[in-house]
């Protein structure tokens, strides 16, 4: 498998997403934001990701680990490193998951949250994600979309709307993300899908697929083709270039003007 990647952070603020790949492996993570809240937590969502994207590829190391095992195995290590913390904080760093593994002759998928695996394949496209969080707190959302981004208005109501998602998150009522219970990775959407059956696949933060579902600017063939001429890089771009056209949200109501963007290209 060949993978290309690329991440960058979506303004001035350090990025909280995070990629990397292997020969065999396929790793993105997209840390959830803070928006100015406490998290208990002295390190941040930065030092969480790369801590978790570091322990995935070690305990993903050994082909026979399944997925699920290896997410929780990797979420109980990075909480052993800072128990100083206050790990039960409901806001405590946290991230979704997107892990696509390669076998001889099939690939195994690991998705928490909404950061899709898309396969492309001779009939057509395959979109794999937990789209559970868009779902809950309705009224919150719209109140949220309501005003342009940077705003004070914009700004209150989006910390009230994750004030009410970390009271949700990680239970049945609400939706799934890696924090520090490890016991997360069972509610996990996992899968395997025969090598023959694709032709290659995207692993990518949502800061990139809205390009595709929320702003509808483009297609996942588009897409596709995008990656083969240009790599991650040049649908990083063109989901910033996008997004330069409705800085404020008018258009397209959103959280932040532009998200982290997490991209890994598989081909084989």
């Amino acid at each position: 498998m060949r993978i290309c990647l690329d991440t960058r952070p979506g303004g001035a603020n350090p990025n909280e997403d995070w990629v990397a790949g292997s020969p065999t492996l396929a790793v993105v993570l997209d840390g959830l934001s803070t928006v100015g809240l406490s998290t208990g937590c002295q390190h941040g969502v930065p030092w969480y990701v790369a801590q978790l994207g570091g322990h995935l590829l070690a305990k993903l190391a050994d082909s026979q680990r399944s997925l699920s095992d290896g997410l929780a195995d990797a979420i109980e290590g990075v909480a052993g490193m800072h128990p100083q913390c206050d790990l039960q904080n409901p806001g405590t760093p946290s991230a979704t998951v997107a892990i696509l593994r390669q076998r001889s002759d099939a690939f195994d998928h690991l998705v928490l949250a909404d950061s899709p695996i898309v396969f492309e394949g001779v009939s057509g496209y395959s979109v794999i994600t937990d789209l559970r969080v868009d779902v809950i707190l309705p009224e919150l959302r719209t109140e949220v979309e309501r005003h342009e981004t940077y705003t004070p208005e914009h700004k209150k109501a989006l910390q009230e709307l994750v004030i009410a998602q970390r009271q949700v998150r990680n239970t049945p009522e609400g939706y799934w993300v890696a924090a520090a219970d490890q016991d997360v990775a069972e509610y996990a959407l996992t899968g395997t899908t025969a090598l023959a059956d694709v032709s290659a696949a995207a692993v990518m933060s949502d800061g990139v697929s809205r390009l595709i579902t929320e702003y509808k600017m483009a297609t996942w063939a588009d897409t596709f083709e995008l990656l083969r001429a240009g790599g991650p890089s040049a649908l990083i771009e063109r989901v910033r270039d996008v997004e330069a056209t409705d800085p404020t949200g008018r258009r397209w109501p959103r959280y932040k003007s532009g998200d982290d963007a997490a991209v890994a290209f598989c081909q084989w």
